[in-house]
């Protein structure tokens, strides 16, 4: 009878799906705030939608959903919905206000074009692997 081989699984690394700024955190906080919902978070997604094919949805919710990713700063958390994962892998969530606009920005590499308008995007599915390299 053989034994069977002595292996030492290394346990994989967890990405992060998305980073926050501290810009971004700090807004999000504010927002969280104003809500009066402990616990509770800015749940982000992508919807199909708009003329460049995919939109992003941001909206404050009392808790998460079930399986999103939740990510936790100081002061607030982000929650991304599980169907939005493969779209936002890589993807830093910034906020920039100019003398224009005060909003939020995606900076994804898997965004493969977006419209004039700024509010909508054409997003690929991201490779896991690649992002683990």
């Amino acid at each position: 009878m053989n034994a069977p081989a002595n292996t030492t699984a290394r346990p994989r690394r967890r990405l992060a799906v998305m980073s926050v700024t501290t810009a971004a955190a700090e807004r999000v906080s504010e927002i969280l705030e104003n809500a009066d919902l402990p616990g509770g978070g800015l749940r982000v997604g992508v919807r199909n939608g708009g003329c460049a094919g995919m939109s992003y949805t941001m909206d404050v919710v009392a808790e998460p959903g079930a399986g999103d990713e939740v990510i936790d700063f100081e002061g607030g958390r982000v929650f991304v919905d599980p169907k939005a994962v493969l779209f936002l892998l890589g993807t830093t969530m910034d906020f920039r206000v100019t003398k224009l606009a005060a909003t939020f920005v995606f900076e994804n590499p898997n965004q493969v074009s977006a419209c004039g308008c700024g509010e909508s995007v054409s997003l690929k599915a991201a490779d896991p692997a690649a992002l683990e390299a």
